[in-house]
């Protein structure tokens, strides 16, 4: 278990499985998390029953999902992640979604993002950590620059959202980025 300001990062349990099927059916929560991806739509209880069985067999030397608890109320909030953690080259891909609407602004996300990167570069580390979103979702990409990413790239018009095109966004965070912060 992680502790920050305002969540804990805790291991994944069977449990939390009602929270993924409730936020993987929620629009909004999917909209903002994967830009409307139709991969990421409606979801049986089954098929997310699938995807935990998985989940809980993750080889943590290569990537784990957390399950993001408030720390004042203890409720589960969201979930964080990393994948494709390679320990030779020294990289991994990050992810943070608040699932609960409630939650959202309030900087429970970037908490929780800032104990993963602190996790990482800590206890593994890495050389460098990467994470995307789309253009227009403001409030992830404040709270990435926010934490001390860097924009590195743009698939330009690679994201259709409501028939409006966005760029999809690299960021990056090297380990003297966060041993050192400007």
């Amino acid at each position: 278990m992680i502790e920050g300001r305002l969540v804990r990062l805790r291991a994944l349990r069977s449990e939390d499985a009602e929270h993924h099927l409730r936020w993987r059916n929620d629009p909004e929560v999917v909209r903002w998390a994967t830009a409307g991806d139709p991969c990421f739509g409606p979801v049986t209880a089954e098929a997310v029953g699938l995807g935990f069985e998985t989940m809980l067999r993750l080889n943590p030397r290569e990537s784990a999902v957390f399950t993001v608890e408030d720390l004042v109320g203890g409720s589960v909030i969201g979930m964080a992640d990393y994948r494709d953690l390679d320990p030779y080259v020294g990289v991994a891909t990050l992810g943070v979604t608040v699932g609960e609407r409630e939650f959202w602004g309030r900087g429970h996300g970037s908490d929780a993002l800032r104990l993963l990167v602190d996790h990482l570069f800590g206890a593994y580390g890495l050389s460098r950590l990467e994470l995307d979103t789309w253009s227009g979702n403001e409030r992830a990409v404040r709270a990435f620059t926010g934490l001390g990413f860097r924009e590195e790239g743009r698939r330009r018009s690679a994201v259709l959202m409501d028939g409006k095109r966005y760029d999809s966004v690299l960021f990056g965070m090297l380990r003297e980025e966060w041993a050192n912060p400007a």
